[in-house]
């Protein structure tokens, strides 16, 4: 019996979805004035989405690409590819002590 307990352990093992995978879905929320997560990891020609979940405006500012949203009220999105790999800092256009990353592999 131990030998079959071992094997179904095994099996078990083998067929568990990876948990650790380096990119995460291309989702950020703006909430209580601040970006989550703060530092997102997705793979090259991922669109990431933007939700402004707050009850004030807010935006999304990348200051070295030159790209940046609407000013966003409750509820609504802002979406951007991101087609080449690199690191990517943004801030809130309205309120620039709010600060975040996109790393793109």
């Amino acid at each position: 019996m131990p030998g079959l307990l071992r094997s179904s352990i095994l099996l078990v093992c083998l067929t568990l979805p990876l948990a650790a995978h380096s990119s995460s879905p291309g989702n950020v929320a703006i909430d209580n004035f601040a970006f989550s997560p703060a530092n997102l990891t997705v793979d090259k020609g991922t669109s990431v989405t933007w939700t402004n979940k707050d009850g004030v405006p807010h935006s999304v500012v990348f200051g070295a690409a030159g790209t940046k949203s609407p000013t966003l009220s409750n509820g609504q999105t802002f979406s951007h590819r991101f087609d080449q790999a690199g690191t990517f800092d943004y801030v809130c256009g309205v309120h620039a002590y709010m600060k975040a990353q996109v790393v793109v592999k």
